[in-house]
């Protein structure tokens, strides 16, 4: 009984077109080809096909202007790399604003300042049982099934649910690691009107953030484990880490080919535990590592990809209403699948 061969579609078309792009020799294509059941002959003919298509030809002239962006991006991640410390985080007490702005923000320098929001009432008065005694009663939503869903970050919207404030409080403090549920930004659009007593308790910090903004502020809060996976932001961002500590790792903007990126700003590689093997692009990838403890705020530069693992119950702030410009999300178009 002989093997039914099998017909080509679109789908192994392009398949064929995209690993042409990606430089595969023809014959390797070939010989996986044959070995998933089409026959010989046609899959030379379909291969020689797309081999003579201007389409694909047109494909890779943009593919070749692609490579000298990532050339570029490259040079700029191997001068980042000869600067002395640039595997590690500076930490800086009270960075004034225009160090501030001239040494991270405008060249996409990620750091850590120490001392900058210490006059929050925040960091005197914010535990459990202030939350609950606040805010205890007010609705709020919550992101639960994270466990149960590999694409959680993805998925968010679907994951959403309701309920006592007190009572997410109590589970956030009682619950041992896990990263099934996680208030994050977001759920801010709900949040923020419900939480809205806490918010007079961690005003603009005003040397780099402007106070007149709408943009007041991202409330996360969960138990240790939580995880957020590794993904750029199209904005730059201060995390202001209030309860708990927080372990993040980076990779520069400059490295994102490395990264496995095949959804918006999503990476395929899990930060908690990099398969080098799946992904050996990886170990090319400049990666940084910090733990954020209470007290400090990490700038996170926009484009920078980052992967946040709670070490413990955690309370954290961010913000994007920077005194600079911080509006680059109208130039981005990639929201599909790469």
């Amino acid at each position: 009984m002989t093997a039914e061969i099998r017909s080509f579609d679109d789908g192994w078309r392009r398949w064929i077109a995209e690993n042409l792009l990606l430089d595969a020799p023809p014959p390797a294509l070939h010989g996986a080809l044959v070995g998933h059941g089409f026959d010989a002959a046609e899959a030379a003919r379909e291969i020689d096909t797309a081999l003579a298509s201007p389409y694909l030809q047109g494909a890779a002239r943009i593919r070749n202007r692609l490579r000298k962006r990532d050339w570029i991006l490259s040079v700029y991640g191997a001068l980042n790399r000869l600067r002395v410390g640039s595997g590690l985080i500076e930490r800086r007490e009270r960075l004034l604003r225009d160090e501030f702005f001239e040494q991270y923000y405008f060249q996409n320098r990620p750091v850590i300042v120490t001392g900058a929001f210490d006059f929050w009432p925040a960091r005197e008065q914010w535990n459990f049982d202030y939350l609950r005694e606040r805010c205890g009663d007010r609705e709020v939503e919550v992101q639960f099934g994270r466990d149960s869903d590999a694409n959680y970050e993805i998925n968010q919207p679907k994951l959403k649910r309701t309920m006592r404030f007190a009572d997410y409080v109590d589970l956030v403090e009682r619950s041992g690691p896990t990263n099934d549920f996680y208030m994050t930004a977001n759920n801010t659009s709900h949040n923020r009107a419900a939480l809205a007593a806490l918010w007079n308790d961690v005003p603009a910090i005003g040397e780099y953030l402007d106070a007149a903004s709408p943009d007041t502020g991202f409330f996360w809060m969960g138990p240790a484990g939580t995880k957020t996976p590794f993904h750029h932001d199209l904005t730059n961002n201060f995390m202001a880490q209030v309860i708990g500590r927080k372990r993040i790792k980076l990779v520069p903007m400059s490295d994102t080919r490395y990264m496995a990126n095949d959804l918006h700003c999503y990476s395929q590689v899990d930060g908690s535990a990099i398969d080098y093997e799946r992904f050996p692009s990886m170990r090319d990838a400049q990666l940084i590592e910090c733990t954020l403890a209470p007290g400090e705020l990490l700038f996170l530069p926009i484009g920078w990809w980052h992967y946040v693992e709670g070490l413990d119950a955690s309370v954290t702030m961010t913000f994007t209403n920077f005194l600079q410009r911080n509006d680059f999300s109208s130039h981005y178009d990639t929201y599909h699948e790469l």
